[in-house]
């Protein structure tokens, strides 16, 4: 009787620890860019406050395509743009504890490369871009719902409680950039996004929403190589609605609209308001070894400045438990 009540305990501790590393790929989320030519504030990223156990790292790549309206930076004097442009990505995530509440540390780099051709003023032309983006880096503390907790922990608990999280994203002037260049892969600035997150669960379901405004420098190395650039903040707002069909494979719908960052060149008058909305569909699959594959699509819907432009993306992730 023992032996055998002894390898129930066992198949039973089995099945908790994959369960454990399910929700890890189902739940677990990492923020990277997946694409540097499109403005910050386009990001569309369902479940990135999901709970994780702490000493857990991930690894990412993944590769975009954009194409239309695409420029790396939307407020530039550039019109009738069409562009087609292809970005790989990688990135590191880990979380760890402070203060007994989950915490987030990511950083991820792109490459872009790609064609563009526009009017600038009465003249046609076409270029060709390639090189390193702008580099991301995100620190994350969910405030409620999701404490620290071990991979024991976290196996055992099967309570889904809301969340409340905050985050600090820094993009660092990293990327290809040319004075002389009116369109460039990377932005020359430093940009700064505090934002606040909430996700609520009803069963199936994930209810998310993040509000968050970019914050940006200056460039004073603007085209033609003696302007200085300055931008107002950007207000961004995103929404997902994701459905877990079974634990590690889930989709969900997607938008985001963000409003503001007008354009001042040598202190001159403001350029148009951005005001432009995005939607998109979101799916991962799950993979044998902690891995898993997410397929995203992204269109604009309205917008005045750079937002008629779809994205698709496809990343591969990997989990390392601690």
């Amino acid at each position: 009787m023992w032996p055998i009540c002894e390898r129930a305990k066992k198949r039973k501790g089995g099945y908790f620890l994959r369960q454990t590393l399910d929700r890890l790929v189902a739940f677990s989320a990492v923020v990277i860019l997946l694409g540097s030519m499109c403005a910050a504030a386009q990001d569309l990223e369902p479940r990135v406050y999901s709970a994780s156990p702490v000493g857990t790292s991930f690894l990412q790549f993944g590769f975009s395509r954009s194409s239309g309206d695409v420029t790396f930076d939307p407020t530039i004097p550039i019109t009738n743009v069409q562009a087609t442009f292809y970005t790989p990505t990688v990135g590191v995530s880990h979380t760890f504890g402070v203060l007994g509440r989950q915490t987030l540390l990511s950083a991820a780099i792109p490459y872009a490369w790609g064609n563009v051709t526009g009017d600038v003023g009465t003249q046609s032309g076409k270029v060709y871009r390639s090189g390193l983006g702008d580099m991301r880096l995100r620190y994350a503390v969910n405030l409620h719902g999701s404490p620290a907790m071990s991979v024991k922990e976290f196996a055992r608990n099967r309570h889904r409680d809301y969340i409340i999280a905050t985050s600090l994203t820094v993009q660092a002037p990293s990327g290809q950039y040319g004075s002389t260049k009116l369109i460039n892969i990377g932005a020359n600035r430093w940009a700064f996004k505090p934002e606040l997150g909430f996700s609520y669960p009803v069963k199936k379901l994930d209810l998310d929403l993040y509000a968050g405004a970019w914050l940006f420098g200056s460039n004073n190395n603007y085209y033609p190589g003696s302007a200085a650039r300055s931008q107002e903040p950007l207000t961004a707002l995103q929404a997902h609605v994701s459905y877990t069909i079974r634990p590690a494979l889930w989709a969900a719908f997607d938008a985001t609209w963000y409003s503001g960052g007008a354009v001042s060149v040598n202190g001159g008058p403001d350029s148009e308001r951005q005001s432009n909305s995005r939607v998109g569909v979101t799916v991962s699959l799950p993979l044998p070894a902690r891995q898993s594959i997410k397929v995203a699509y992204s269109s604009g819907v309205s917008g005045t400045i750079g937002a008629d432009f779809s994205t698709v993306t496809v990343s591969w992730q990997r989990i390392w438990l601690h």
